[in-house]
C-alpha cells in the first residue's frame, strides 16, 4: 500500500512546475526547485513561498530549499565604430528596443566607459542594486535591461581611469546577473583599444556590428574596427550606414551632407554584409535626448530599425550555423 506524500500539497502552488524533487525525512522537508530566468528578488520570493508551504505539511518543523538554474544560451553582440560621433550609441539603444519588441529578452551593456550615454537614451538613471559585488541590471520602460557606468557616477563626473580600471569596470558589467537575457548588446567606445580587447578576451562576442557615416574619414576608421574583429576571430555581422542623407523639414528637398553610399560600398569592398542605412534626422536627435527611442513607437524610423535588426539576426544565425 502506497504511503501518501506529505508534501503533495506543494502541487497546488503556482510554482509547482519548478519543483524538481521533494521529500520529508523526520521533521525536515527538503525541496529542490528550478529558478532559471528569475531575478534575485524573484528567487528569494520563490524560496520563501516554498518554505512557507512545506512547513504546513503534517509533521514538518523545518524546511530547506535548494534553488538551481540552467544558464541560458546567450549571444553577445558588440556594436562598434572606429570613430566617435557616428551615432553608435543611438543605434544600439534603438536596436535593443526593437529586439525587445520582437519578443527577445535583451540586455544592454554601456561599455563606453568615458562617455556613457545609454542612461539618457533609455531614460534609465536609477542606480543598479548589488549583492556581494554582483550587479543587477536596471529595468527600463522599453523591456531592455541596462547597465552603465553612467548609472554609477554623478552626471557630469569625469572618469579619469587608466586602462586597467576601465577594463575592470567592463568585466563587472559583463559578469552582472543578466537573468534570462538571450541577447546582450554591448555599446563599445570608439576605437580599437583596451575595452574592445578586454571584451573579446573576456566574453568572446558572437558577432560585431560596425556603425559608420558615409564619409571617407569615418569609413577609414570603420575599416580598422572591422580589421580588429577579423584578427580576433569575431564575425562581423555587417555595417550600418548612419546619417545617410537629410530631408529638409521646410522645403522637403534631400541632401547628403556626409556623402551617400560610402558604407555600403566599403562593405562590398571588405567582404562584409551591409545591414542598412539611417538618415540624418532632427526628430531622432530630439527623441534620443528626451529618452524616447523612436524604435519604441510606430513610424518610418521604427521601420528602419526593425529592418536592420532583422538583417542582423539573419547574419547572426548564419555565423552560428
Amino acid at each position: 500500500m502506497e504511503t501518501e506524500d506529505p508534501l503533495s500539497l506543494l502541487d497546488e502552488l503556482p510554482d509547482a512546475g519548478r519543483i524538481r524533487s521533494r521529500r520529508l525525512v523526520g521533521r525536515i522537508a527538503t525541496i529542490v526547485a528550478d529558478a532559471s530566468g528569475l531575478s534575485a528578488t524573484e528567487r528569494a520570493a520563490l524560496e520563501a513561498r516554498l518554505k512557507s508551504a512545506a512547513l504546513t505539511a503534517p509533521g514538518a518543523t523545518e524546511a530547506r530549499v535548494a534553488l538551481t538554474a540552467t544558464k541560458p544560451e546567450r549571444k553577445i553582440i558588440a556594436i562598434g565604430s572606429g570613430k566617435g560621433g557616428v551615432g553608435k550609441s543611438t543605434l544600439t539603444a534603438n536596436l535593443a528596443v526593437t529586439l525587445a519588441r520582437m519578443g527577445r529578452k535583451v540586455g544592454l551593456i554601456d561599455a563606453d566607459i568615458y562617455g556613457p550615454s545609454q542612461p539618457t537614451l533609455l531614460d534609465a538613471h536609477d542606480k543598479p542594486e548589488a549583492e556581494k559585488e554582483k550587479l543587477f541590471p536596471v529595468d527600463t520602460a522599453y523591456g531592455v535591461r541596462l547597465l552603465s557606468v553612467g548609472q554609477l557616477v554623478s552626471a557630469g563626473t569625469a572618469l579619469a581611469w587608466r586602462g586597467p580600471m576601465a577594463t575592470s569596470a567592463l568585466n563587472q558589467l559583463i559578469e552582472a546577473d543578466w537573468g534570462d537575457a538571450e541577447i546582450l548588446l554591448v555599446d563599445l567606445p570608439p576605437g580599437t583599444g583596451d575595452v574592445q580587447l578586454s571584451l573579446i578576451s573576456k566574453a568572446r562576442p558572437s558577432g560585431a556590428v560596425i556603425v559608420s557615416t558615409p564619409q571617407d574619414l569615418s569609413l577609414i576608421d570603420a575599416a580598422r574596427a572591422i580589421d580588429l574583429f577579423g584578427k580576433t576571430s569575431v564575425p562581423v555581422l555587417g555595417i550600418v550606414e548612419n546619417m545617410a542623407g537629410y530631408i529638409c523639414p521646410h522645403c522637403g528637398e534631400s541632401s547628403d551632407p556626409f556623402g551617400s553610399g560610402g558604407a555600403e560600398a566599403s562593405a562590398a569592398k571588405l567582404g562584409v554584409p551591409f545591414l542598412g542605412r539611417l538618415p540624418l534626422s532632427s526628430s531622432l536627435r530630439e527623441a534620443s535626448d528626451a529618452g524616447r527611442p523612436p524604435a519604441a513607437e510606430e513610424g518610418p524610423a521604427a521601420d528602419a530599425f526593425m529592418a536592420i535588426a532583422r538583417e542582423m539576426l539573419a547574419q547572426l544565425e548564419k555565423v552560428g550555423s
